[in-house]
């Protein structure tokens, strides 16, 4: 017989500690559940800070999601400094100690940095949003150091804002992330709205916080927004990297790791997935197998992307990148249409550029149906 579970910590307070609350609940755990969250303020939507959030308007609500209904201890504001995975205790930052008899680990990532100066900004939380949006409200010029998808959406906002942008890229935009097709037509649209792209090998951020280029180029600019990737939160584990995961989430029959800091099995090998949907994914899957071992389903599903800029919207579902041109299922390659890609081993890739279509659907044409 499985020794009872009276107590449940959850270690992280976004998307994924959410979700893993909500799932344990639903799942029948009515123990001890006690949520511990850094910021002093409850779950919020991370993909609106970048999107909505900065633009103009007064509205200040894009971010917010429901009230929590799952009955949770929230110790807010404060910090895990160390786990005691033997006995089965996490501590604070306050020397206090929370004992568990399961763990979830959700403490997902922070914003990776050039440089020490305080003038490079960086967006990861709602305070630093907030903070980028009142800046952006003066309209200076800016440099944006990063062409993923998070420096992209700050590089259209603070255009749609009025601001003269220049994007940093390390080789073309989006492309790495996308793939050449999805990526040029993004570009396409940033190029048309006013955006100037440097392309350039690798940059950096000197003493007196300008961006230097790799054949010496300065960039002089009032506002330098980095955004070159995010590293997981496990150094207060002692790890240095993203925590290795099994099929249902699990780094131990008692402890699951969900979310940015996890590196979970896919078909294309073990792998970080730092997208919303797979957070909450993630945290379903792993809330039950806490509870009911190797009797939950394993984690199985297709990563969604979204993402809004330079008046495009973009979603797809399937792994990407994806190499060469599209099948165009209905209306253009560049937008709007609804395009799909296999790739070489045949699992397939879905993607609406400015075409609205459920979710759902976008599915089952990744998977090949109509």
């Amino acid at each position: 017989m499985s020794a009872r579970i009276d107590r449940i910590v959850i270690v992280g307070n976004g998307v994924g500690g959410l979700t893993a609350a909500d799932t344990l609940r639903d799942t029948g755990f009515d123990g001890e559940l006690t949520i511990v969250g850094d910021e002093p303020r409850p779950a919020y939507s991370r993909p609106a800070l970048s999107k909505a959030l900065l633009l103009d308007g007064d509205d200040l609500s894009s971010h917010t999601l429901p009230p929590a209904t799952h009955g949770a201890h929230e110790l807010l504001g404060v910090r895990a400094r160390g786990l005691d995975m033997d006995g089965r205790i996490v501590v604070l930052d306050d020397g206090s100690a929370l004992p568990y008899d399961r763990l979830v680990l959700a403490t997902g990532s922070r914003a990776r940095r050039l440089s020490d100066h305080p003038g490079e900004v960086t967006l990861r939380g709602l305070d630093d949003a907030l903070a980028l949006r009142g800046r952006l409200a003066a309209r200076p010029s800016v440099v944006v150091v990063g062409g993923g998808p998070l420096g992209m959406e700050i590089a259209s906002a603070a255009l749609a804002r009025g601001c003269p942008v220049t994007l940093v890229s390390q080789g073309p935009p989006l492309r790495t992330q996308l793939g050449p097709h999805l990526a040029a037509v993004i570009v396409k649209a940033a190029l048309e709205r006013g955006l100037t792209i440097v392309e350039t090998g690798a940059a950096r951020l000197d003493g007196a916080g300008h961006v230097r280029l790799d054949d010496g180029a300065v960039l002089d600019t009032e506002l330098v927004v980095t955004a070159v990737g995010d590293v997981p939160n496990t150094g207060w584990l002692g790890a240095s990297g993203p925590l290795r995961v099994d099929s249902r989430g699990l780094l131990r029959p008692e402890i699951a790791a969900v979310g940015d800091l996890a590196a979970v099995p896919t078909r294309y090998g073990r792998r970080r997935i730092p997208l919303w949907h797979s957070a909450i994914e993630q945290a379903k899957v792993a809330a039950v197998a806490l509870l009911r071992g190797e009797e939950a389903a394993p984690l199985e599903f297709e990563p969604y992307f979204w993402t809004e800029q330079f008046g495009l919207t973009l979603k797809a579902v399937g792994h990407l990148p994806v190499a060469g041109m599209p099948a165009c299922v209905d209306g253009e390659p560049d937008g709007p249409g609804l395009l799909r890609w296999s790739h070489e081993d045949g699992a397939g890739v879905a993607a609406a550029v400015n075409y609205r279509i459920p979710v759902p659907r976008l599915r089952r044409l990744r998977a090949g149906a109509a």
